[in-house]
């Protein structure tokens, strides 16, 4: 990676994308640190007590990813719904400079234990 830059990971949730990143010169400025995911707007449990786990599943494979899980509750705290925007936090690390974009995953699967 000398060559290219360090990679950077910054994972979405189970229906969102996932981005591989570079880091950049520029990411010195904050330790050449980053995001590890977009971050939360509800906490498990408001996830668990207001999303339906089954229904996440339903949407989930209406986009075609397949979902194996242990718990319904698994799914519904885990929601994407419970995410910030993958795609608006990616970009501001993108356009501040810290890691540049160079990849974006989609989902296929989600296996959920407990």
């Amino acid at each position: 990676y000398r060559g290219v830059g360090q990679p950077v990971i910054i994972p979405g949730s189970m229906g969102t994308a996932s981005y591989i990143l570079v880091g950049t010169k520029e990411g010195e400025e904050a330790f050449y640190s980053s995001c590890h995911g977009s971050g939360r707007t509800m906490s498990r449990h408001a996830a668990i007590r207001s999303l339906s786990g089954r229904e996440i599943i339903n949407q989930l494979e209406r986009k075609g990813i397949v979902v194996k899980c242990y718990s319904l509750k698994g799914i519904a705290e885990e929601a994407p719904q419970a995410y910030k925007n993958v795609d608006e936090v990616v970009e501001v690390v993108h356009n501040a400079g810290l890691s540049k974009k160079v990849a974006k995953l989609l989902p296929l699967a989600v296996i959920k234990g407990e």
